[in-house]
């Protein structure tokens, strides 16, 4: 099994997981427990572990503010039980996909997909060690109907990999804002969504800025006249890194995709892409 086809096939299938932090149906779902709009987040992904503190949350998220997550958890589980916040997640999951993909959701194609991606979850389960935000959610009841059967397995295909991502950022000695810092100089994501969604202060931000020159990992950032950084690049020391870490990520991501082999990983890319096409056409990650 080759890492590139682990990570073409997470990658292709991962829009039918993804929606979930940004349909209105979370948020709203979440709202009828009680839970405000910034906190869904944080409670829904921690809630297969139990009801976890704020600093289990801090280190298997990674890379948010701290001061946000606590804001965030403090006192969650009191307005509403671990339980609770799955049920809500999966009602809007089910609502989401059906509103994104109509009746594609009872589709052959749907039913094969949720075949394949369950078979390679399954798989993934085989090693928990190691990957704690994985082994909540691979705790969890399966549901039934094959469009949440396919959210289900890629959601467990998601922290899988995140868990390993996670691994290799630690190994490489990367803290949370210089990780951020190293994704954005990547040039795969604009700073000023990371900066606005995990909570980092400009100082924090450019003091892993400098953390990151002074290893010579990213080039000196342009700066306009108030002396804010405008630009990142990584250099090619930099760049190395990055290259490292993903690979080290799609090696550790392997496992589960092995269940399927090469044709059966390229039978679910085929199956998932006009699904995941709709699911972006339908402004589900809110652009």
């Amino acid at each position: 099994m080759s890492p590139l086809t682990a990570r073409k096939t997470w990658r292709t299938v991962e829009p039918l997981h993804g929606m979930i932090y940004f349909a209105p149906e979370a948020s709203e779902s979440y709202a009828r427990l009680g839970i405000r709009q910034e906190a869904g987040y944080f409670a829904s992904r921690a809630a297969p572990m139990g009801a976890v503190g704020a600093e289990t949350v801090i280190a298997t998220f990674y890379n948010f503010n701290p001061r946000l997550v606590r804001t965030a958890v403090t006192d969650v589980w009191a307005t509403a039980a671990p339980a609770d916040v799955l049920e809500a997640r999966l009602e809007a999951a089910d609502a989401s996909l059906r509103r994104m993909l109509g009746d594609a959701v009872d589709s052959p194609e749907m039913k094969r997909a949720a075949e394949l991606a369950r078979s390679a979850a399954e798989r993934a389960t085989e090693q928990c060690a190691g990957r704690p935000l994985f082994a909540g959610h691979a705790g969890l009841s399966w549901p039934e109907a094959p469009h949440q059967v396919v959210w289900h397995a890629q959601t467990l295909l998601r922290e899988f990999r995140g868990d390993g991502h996670i691994a290799a950022l630690v190994i490489n000695d990367l803290d949370p804002v210089e990780a951020l810092v190293m994704h954005v100089a990547s040039g795969d994501v604009p700073s000023a969504f990371l900066r606005a969604t995990r909570g980092w202060s400009d100082a924090d931000w450019d003091a892993g800025v400098e953390r990151l020159r002074q290893r010579g990992w990213v080039e000196d950032p342009d700066r306009d006249r108030a002396g804010a950084n405008t630009d990142l690049a990584l250099s090619g020391t930099g760049a190395a890194v990055r290259q490292e870490i993903e690979d080290a990520t799609d090696r550790m991501a392997v496992l589960p995709y092995e269940a399927l082999g090469e044709e059966g990983c390229a039978e679910l890319r085929a199956l998932a892409r006009p699904f995941s096409r709709a699911v972006v056409d339908a402004a589900g990650f809110g652009v």
